[in-house]
């Protein structure tokens, strides 16, 4: 068979590669066999290869490797799950030469596990732990696709974005955090030929839900300090977990948590109004009649005053990825960030919070230099417009896709300050 890929510059437009592609599928069939039409599914991830910057020649980069392989598999939820999924699939991918992989919700591969001569033949294509099987890095794949869409995700041969996986067919499912409903990653079912059955995606789904049942058993206990937890990344209304109950709060009352989990110490009406509200017209009795209806949704204990604080201060995630920023973990900073803090909110307080703790994780990734979670970032939407990770991205990666988007991006936007103006509005 002719390689359809050879024609094709590297500086090639991103709808010149999905067209190549589709010309690729077509023709990637055996002897006498009708070829397939596209799926919808897989072509847009193609798009979103394509539009990534990902070679058809490439491969998977190893990220984690030793202790920060292991220190990333113990703390990450899905460990408490790996059991049941030797327990459902680990039998499955032994017996049929497949392999079993959980990666995290970045695309990386955490565990992979199987037969011992399919293990040999995945590590050509470096899917190993540590490696980094995301849509942004390799293209279309199971677990990749997955976590990039939120749902499961079987591809086939020849709808791989990178050559070298195109012998192989596997099969994933995204999996959620039962309590927050938060992707944590994807289990997946990689193999040859005999993964091709339809019941193969519906397995490893529902080895998927199994696995979010047992999480949501495991929920209370997981807590050993008993403290509440405040879940506001990426959302417009936080979630407070506290007492094996889950409240999904109003936009008011998140913000308020956020700041009071931000000082324990407690904050004076005063400081709340300030910190609260835009308008410096809205009165103290408007603000404590919010912080009334708030005890109502906590229940009694939870919110003290004279100054208003928190009597136990919640384990959140803006403090989570704060504190691996600290640490100068900038890849798990990364892997815990869904999304800006209550993206909708126009607190002052809380744009400030939310302004900082972007501008840190953007100068974090920019510093690292690592082109992969740069291009995480930029697509990703809130950083689809951020000139300056797009700009340090195209120098480190200078495709033409990422030069084109770089440019345009300047235009419209006024470099360097676009993505500082884009907050505001």
């Amino acid at each position: 068979m002719t390689d359809p890929w050879v024609a094709l510059e590297p500086g090639a437009d991103p709808a010149e590669r999905v067209r190549v592609l589709h010309r690729a599928h077509e023709t990637f069939t055996e002897a006498g066999t009708v070829p397939r039409p596209v799926r919808g599914v897989v072509a847009e991830s193609w798009r979103r290869s394509a539009r990534a910057g990902v070679r058809p020649d490439g491969t998977a980069d190893i990220e984690l490797t030793g202790s920060d392989l292991g220190a990333c598999r113990a703390e990450h939820p899905l460990a408490h799950v790996m059991p049941l999924f030797r327990e459902l699939l680990g039998t499955f991918a032994s017996d049929g030469r497949h392999l079993l992989a959980v990666c995290d919700a970045r695309g990386r591969l955490l565990w992979v596990e199987g037969h011992a001569s399919t293990l040999r033949q995945a590590r050509r294509m470096n899917f190993v732990p540590g490696a980094r099987w995301s849509e942004s890095a390799v293209g279309t794949n199971a677990p990749g696709t997955a976590v990039a869409v939120g749902r499961p995700v079987q591809v086939f041969a020849a709808e791989h974005f990178v050559r070298r996986v195109q012998p192989w067919t596997c099969a994933a499912a995204p999996v959620h955090d039962p309590r927050t409903g938060r992707l944590l990653g994807a289990v997946d079912i990689t193999g040859g030929d005999g993964l091709a059955h339809p019941h193969s995606l519906g397995f490893v789904q529902a080895a998927a839900r199994a696995a979010e049942y047992r999480l949501a058993l495991l929920a209370p206990g997981r807590r050993t300090s008993g403290r509440p937890e405040l879940t506001a990344l990426g959302r417009d209304r936080a979630v407070l977990t506290t007492e094996g109950r889950s409240i999904r709060l109003s936009r008011r009352h998140s913000e308020i948590l956020v700041l009071l989990t931000e000082r324990p110490d407690g904050l004076t009406g005063d400081e709340l109004l300030c910190a609260l509200y835009e308008d410096e017209s809205v009165t103290p009795v408007t603000l404590r009649a919010e912080l009334a209806r708030l005890r109502q949704v906590l229940g009694p204990g939870l919110l003290a005053s004279r100054p208003y604080r928190l009597t136990a201060s919640p384990e959140s995630d803006v403090a989570a990825v704060g504190r691996r920023l600290a640490a100068g973990a900038v890849t798990a900073a990364l892997a815990a960030y869904p999304g800006p803090l209550l993206p909708a909110s126009r607190a002052p307080a809380v744009v400030r919070l939310r302004r900082r703790l972007a501008d840190g994780l953007r100068a974090a990734l920019i510093a690292r230099s690592d082109p992969d979670l740069l291009a995480d970032w930029v697509h990703a939407p809130w950083g689809e417009e951020d000139v300056d990770v797009w700009r340090a991205l195209a120098t480190l990666r200078p495709t033409a896709v990422n030069r084109v988007r770089l440019a345009a991006l300047e235009a419209e936007l006024g470099a360097p300050d676009g993505w500082a103006r884009r907050e505001d509005r």
